[in-house]
């Protein structure tokens, strides 16, 4: 069985995060979404899931409540990191990582999966969570209707 996972903020989630939770849902038979606490945003966890799963029902949602504050892609906050998202996966069968970021060979390595890189360059969807932080003007084609409702 193959069991796929993606870790974000999802601060907002966006049509890049769709985009790799979609491949995500089409080439496993299990997938997981675990999304992080943070304080880049006033919108809590519970919303961000809620746009999720309305999106795709079939996701399985995790909660990662009190992240460490240490990253980098230095060892130490690897290691940090990624004994974090292994107590997340605990249980869990996981075979695949889906990220579009530089850490992902790093969690890919520490959990013995396999990475999957999805639109590293955001060549498809040229739009980061960052981005949209900065202001929504012009910004409504990457985000659900859902999404855009709660960010105004």
């Amino acid at each position: 069985m193959k069991i796929g996972f993606t870790i974000g903020k999802f601060a907002p989630l966006h049509k890049g995060h769709q985009y790799l939770i979609e491949k995500g849902l089409k080439e496993m038979d299990k997938f997981y979404v675990i999304i992080y606490e943070t304080k880049v945003t006033p919108i809590p966890i519970e919303t961000r899931a809620n746009w999720i799963k309305q999106i795709y029902p079939d996701v399985n949602i995790i909660y990662a409540k009190n992240p460490p504050s240490q990253y980098g892609l230095d060892e130490v906050s690897v290691k940090i990191q990624t004994d974090y998202l292994k107590e997340m996966v605990k249980g869990i069968q996981v075979t695949h990582f889906y990220n579009s970021e530089p850490y992902g060979k790093f969690v890919a390595r520490d959990l013995g999966v396999k990475e999957i890189q999805v639109d590293r360059k955001r060549q498809k969807f040229p739009i980061s969570g960052t981005d949209i932080r900065k202001g929504l003007k012009n910004k409504e084609s990457y985000l659900e209707e859902i999404v855009f409702k709660d960010l105004k």
